[in-house]
């Protein structure tokens, strides 16, 4: 029923002044639709978040890169010297057992001669010559090469880390089983050619980067940052569940870091033209801040979006963080399945063995090292690297024990690893719990009421059991924690 004043006004004959009275002085009241402006200040607050939990994430995963990266330089040469002492001291000391060499030892040396060999065939290959063929070329096609180059190195590093795999099986698959492989040296081949096509690619990049940063109007530099905000658009409206957006971050990491390496590349080249000259290092900087910042702000502004149009909160960077610090402190246990190094280039498709090539290549031939003292130098520089390795694994290990402690998933450290070739792209976390080891298993029925008449003794040392197996994987892990 309408009241008497709303009667009186449809009655009252339409005016000009009546509709613009009524218009000046109506009004409406935001708490009849409380849950829908609740909802909409979340979204800003979230995307206000976002980029503190994003960088949070990049850093972590920046510097797991960076582990696995010196890891190659520091102390996979040292690991290769001793697996090929123990092959030489075979015949001396005996077989001792069924193996030859272990898995990790077969490893490291199929690692440390693929290194060698590329390393040897990256000596054919001119890169001045290559920087002139590629400066020659227009704006524009240089634009397409480069995005090429992009799809490439990305394919590349999907089915590279399968090889590699598949060589490491290959060559430490117990005899007993029926052979189901083409053999070791097939699978060898496969893996020396693959980084070094992977190595040349990357050259390729990193060649068309210098030409960017040497063009006398930056016009190919600010058409190869414009591609970056191309990648919002390619991005942003498509649907995204969280192992997407995951995987997704971990591209992100990845690319990140590769350009920092590219960067670096760059930056020796120029200097080595210019001979040194600490000047020309200045006019370089600007231009390579400005790349990093692009990149920066491309990844805030496509993650914000994202997770506004999905409705996916703040917090799940978190659980990405904690899945790789599960990751890299799973690999620290006795019963570890993986390196390491090869669990970051399957979890972000980053595979340091090829870059590695590529940038010992341009060190060697930027850097002339001649007479003893540039030799102490080297070897100096070589002891800072290790040292540089030892701390970064020692502060990244710490964080990451925090973060697990804080996913409570210290439980799922000590249950075997069972690695399946198609697994999630990060475990679930388990729900918040007290005492990880008293709850019974999911498929188990519960048990009875007699487990309730535990003495707090009991309960306590437990739970002390479970903090003490987190803090004694090892000595590296004990002061890392200490560290975080």
């Amino acid at each position: 029923m309408l009241s008497y004043e709303c009667k009186k006004k449809l009655k009252m004959p339409p005016s000009l002044l009546r509709f613009m009275c009524a218009e000046l002085t109506r009004g409406y009241f935001l708490e009849h639709n409380e849950a829908k402006y609740t909802e909409g200040r979340e979204r800003v607050y979230t995307c206000m978040r976002i980029p503190r939990e994003l960088e949070r994430l990049m850093s972590f995963g920046f510097f797991l890169c960076l582990d696995a990266f010196l890891y190659v330089f520091t102390l996979l040469p040292l690991r290769t010297l001793l697996a090929f002492l123990r092959l030489l001291t075979i015949p001396c000391c005996g077989l001792g057992g069924s193996r030859f060499l272990q898995p990790a030892q077969v490893c490291d040396l199929l690692k440390g001669l693929i290194m060698v060999l590329c390393y040897s065939m990256m000596h054919y290959v001119d890169y001045a010559m290559m920087y002139h063929l590629i400066r020659g070329q227009s704006v524009i096609k240089l634009y397409i090469i480069y995005n090429m180059l992009e799809v490439a190195d990305r394919l590349f590093s999907s089915f590279g880390q399968d090889i590699l795999d598949a060589l490491y099986w290959t060559a430490t698959e117990p005899k007993s089983r029926k052979r189901a492989h083409i053999g070791v040296i097939p699978h060898f081949f496969m893996a020396v050619f693959y980084v070094f096509l992977h190595a040349i690619l990357i050259m390729v990049q990193a060649s068309t980067l210098n030409v960017a940063f040497n063009s006398h109007n930056k016009s190919l530099l600010t058409i190869m940052m414009s591609n970056n905000f191309v990648e919002i658009k390619g991005s942003v409206f498509k649907k995204f569940e969280k192992n997407n957006l995951f995987q997704m971050s971990n591209s992100d990491i990845k690319e990140r870091f590769t350009n920092s390496v590219l960067l670096l590349i760059v930056c020796l080249r120029n200097m080595e033209q210019f001979s040194w000259n600490s000047d020309h290092l200045w006019v370089l900087l600007p231009d390579v801040f400005i790349v990093i910042l692009s990149e920066v702000a491309v990844d805030i502004i496509k993650h914000a979006f994202i997770t506004k149009f999905n409705d996916i909160t703040a917090d799940v960077y978190s659980e990405y963080k904690a899945s790789l610090a599960f990751e890299l402190v799973s690999s620290r246990q006795q019963n570890a399945y993986t390196d390491y190094s090869d669990s970051v280039a399957r979890r972000m498709g980053f595979i340091p063995l090829p870059l590695a090539v590529l940038l010992i290549r341009v060190v060697m031939s930027s850097v002339k090292i001649q007479g003893a003292l540039s030799s102490v130098c080297l070897l100096l520089f070589y002891l800072g690297l290790i040292t540089m390795k030892v701390l970064n694994n020692i502060v990244i290990l710490g964080k990451s024990c925090r973060y697990v402690k804080e996913a409570n998933m210290e439980g799922k450290l000590f249950k075997r690893p069972t690695p399946s070739p198609r697994a999630k792209p990060f475990p679930p976390a388990p729900p918040p719990v007290t005492e990880v080891t008293s709850d019974p298993p999911p498929d188990s029925p519960p048990k009875p009421e007699e487990s309730s008449s535990e003495t707090p003794q009991s309960t306590e040392l437990k739970h002390r059991t479970i903090k003490k197996d987190l803090l004694e994987i090892d000595r590296f892990t004990i002061c890392g924690n200490r560290i975080g």
